[in-house]
C-alpha cells in the first residue's frame, strides 16, 4: 500500500472555484439567451473621500486603445479586449492559459457624481478614475447659535403654591376655565 500525500490547500482551492462556478449561475449578467462563456472582469477598488470616490480597476497587459469607459451619474461602466498577438510563428500551442477576448465590468454608485468632471489616469496597467460627487450630495455642517434664541416666560404660581401646571377646573378641562 503506498501513500497518498494529502494536500488540503488544493483541496480548498477546487472547492472555491466549484462554489463560484455555481453562484455565478445565479447571477443576472449570466441569465442571457446565448450561454457564455467564462469570462474574465477586472479587479476593481472604489475609495470614497468627503469630494470624490476614487475607482482603481486592475488591468494588466491591456492596451488603452482597446478600452472603453463611460461613466453617469450613477455608475462606471468599463468595457475592453484583450487581443490576442498575430505573428505568424511556426508550431502550434500546447498550452495557453492567457485570457483574451472581450470584458465589462459595471460599477454601480451609492452616490451621484459629477460626471463631466471625471480624471482617467491609466499607468502600468492600473485604471485610475477620480469621481467628484456632486455638490449637494456632499455632507453639510450647520452651525446653530442658540445665543439668538427666543425664551419663553416662566408661568408663575398663585396664592396656593401649586404649580401652574396643576392647576385645572372641577372638569379636568383646561380650555374650560377660559370659557366661564
Amino acid at each position: 500500500m503506498s501513500l497518498i500525500r494529502w494536500q488540503p490547500w488544493q483541496e480548498i482551492e477546487t472547492l472555491s472555484r466549484q462554489l463560484d462556478r455555481l453562484f455565478d449561475d445565479f447571477t443576472p449578467a449570466n441569465r442571457t439567451a446565448a450561454p457564455a462563456a467564462h469570462t474574465w472582469t477586472p479587479a476593481i477598488e472604489l475609495k470614497a473621500t468627503d469630494a470624490a470616490f476614487v475607482l482603481r480597476a486592475e488591468l494588466p497587459g491591456i492596451a488603452a486603445k482597446d478600452l472603453d469607459i463611460q461613466v453617469t451619474r450613477a455608475g462606471v461602466s468599463i468595457t475592453g479586449e484583450y487581443r490576442s498577438e498575430t505573428k505568424n510563428e511556426d508550431g502550434k500551442f500546447f498550452r495557453s492559459e492567457f485570457r483574451y477576448g472581450s470584458f465589462r465590468r459595471v460599477v454601480p454608485l451609492p452616490v451621484a457624481i459629477q460626471n463631466d468632471q471625471v480624471k482617467a489616469d491609466f499607468t502600468d496597467g492600473i485604471l485610475t478614475l477620480t469621481l467628484p460627487k456632486v455638490v449637494s450630495d456632499r455632507p453639510k455642517v450647520v452651525k446653530v447659535n442658540l445665543a439668538d434664541a427666543i425664551t419663553e416666560p416662566k408661568l408663575e404660581a398663585d396664592s396656593n403654591h401649586m404649580p401652574a401646571e396643576t392647576q385645572t377646573t372641577h372638569t379636568d378641562d383646561v380650555w374650560a376655565e377660559k370659557a366661564a
